[in-house]
């Protein structure tokens, strides 16, 4: 893929749909490059995703996986310099953050970001303090019982997989039209990993469109419904998971498994 350095360029202030087939998406990026600094670290990058579609954004470490969430998400790091982020027709690459998160992106990132000195319902709550308001909090307990149990509980004193429930949960409790998960087994033991798991199927089940970034790949790739790999912050393949799955040079070239 052939990359244009665009580091002296902005991007336009008069958007247009993407690619034909991503214009049609219920989300899509187009030509995205963000940068940290002098750090060239977006480079291109386009893809979309339908509406209740799981997308497992793969790569090596290093590949630009968590940059691209970040960059979707309209964070200060990485500031992106040129490309569209479109979501349900809502022109996202002309939003800050916060404005994002309105609009429905609802990011999840690897460290959670608990807020300490607040019990797990407080946590909930806070998320809701400003509209516009997504699952109650009694549907998030019918959701995830654990967090039910542990409602008065301080949220930072719950174990790594019970944070990574509140994290989700939290997300929920906003209207997400996006739901990007960064790294959701980091950390965690294999049985915690399963209880995970099983939280992300819960969410393909309720069709919510979701965007995980996961360096364990195989894990991901189970889950998803399509696959966007990563290699130096560009795209070298955007398929089906399971043609990952059944590509064992193109796991080890590019995923080193």
């Amino acid at each position: 893929m052939t990359v244009t350095d665009t580091k002296n360029q902005t991007r336009s202030e008069t958007p247009a749909p993407g690619a034909a087939g991503e214009a049609q998406a219920y989300f899509a990026c187009t030509d995205l490059h963000a940068y940290y600094g002098e750090s060239y670290i977006v480079q291109g990058v386009s893809f979309h995703i339908n509406k209740g579609e799981i997308v497992a954004l793969l790569g090596r470490n290093g590949a630009g996986k968590t940059s691209t969430l970040r960059t979707i998400a309209r964070t200060d790091d990485p500031q992106l310099k040129r490309g569209q982020i479109w979501l349900d027709g809502q022109a996202v690459h002309e939003m800050a953050s916060f404005q994002a998160a309105r609009a429905g992106v609802g990011m999840v990132p690897e460290d959670r970001r608990i807020i300490p000195g607040l019990t797990v319902e407080e946590n909930l709550q806070l998320a809701q303090i400003a509209e516009p308001v997504g699952w109650s909090i009694e549907r998030l307990y019918e959701h995830f019982p654990r967090l039910a149990e542990r409602r008065k509980q301080e949220g930072v004193t719950l174990s790594g997989g019970e944070q990574q429930m509140l994290a989700v949960a939290r997300a929920l409790a906003r209207d997400v039209k996006l739901l990007l998960l960064d790294e959701p087994y980091e950390g965690l033991a294999p049985v915690i990993v399963q209880e995970i798991e099983r939280i992300v199927e819960q969410i393909k089940a309720l069709g919510l469109t979701t965007l995980i970034v996961e360096q364990n790949a195989i894990a991901a790739l189970h889950l998803a419904d399509r696959a966007v790999i990563l290699d130096m912050g560009q795209i070298v393949f955007d398929g089906g998971a399971q043609e990952v799955l059944d590509n064992a040079d193109l796991r080890q070239e590019y995923l080193a498994i």
